[in-house]
């Protein structure tokens, strides 16, 4: 017996495979990248870690913030200022950290590096409390 397909089910499969193409191509956006981490105050001036420790850590000042993108590298002191285009997230906003594959709570060491995070990175900010895009220059 010779079975044809429809128009109807080649209509249904181009379209599917379609579909699936774009989503393919959507998916290589997500590319996996580093992501150096340092805490900061509002204008990207490095501070000791201990300012963004939720846990027990002393906040003379502040606010305080964990500042992250893929252009930063280990090895920026306490005191500089972050180059431009990372973005941040409150010390203490639990979501923003796991979504980083940071600890929810605790302190995160300046120059922390995480390998295969999700996304373009550096091209916005995660999390909604005191957030911005840019740290400056």
């Amino acid at each position: 017996m010779n079975r044809r397909m429809s128009s109807r089910s080649v209509s249904l499969t181009s379209t599917f495979l379609l579909l699936a193409a774009g989503g393919a191509a959507a998916c290589d956006n997500d590319r996996y990248h580093d992501e150096g981490f340092y805490c900061a105050d509002e204008n990207g001036v490095i501070v000791d870690e201990d300012y963004c420790d939720d846990n027990g850590g002393y906040r003379n000042g502040g606010p305080y913030y964990i500042y992250h993108s893929p252009g930063y590298r280990s090895g920026y002191r306490v005191g500089q200022k972050l180059p431009s285009g990372g973005s941040r997230f409150a010390y203490n906003d639990a979501s923003s950290r796991s979504t980083y594959g940071l600890p929810s709570t605790g302190r995160v060491g300046n120059g922390t590096v995480k390998t295969g995070v999700v996304g373009k990175g550096g091209s916005g900010s995660k999390g909604s409390s005191g957030s911005h895009g840019s740290s400056g220059g």
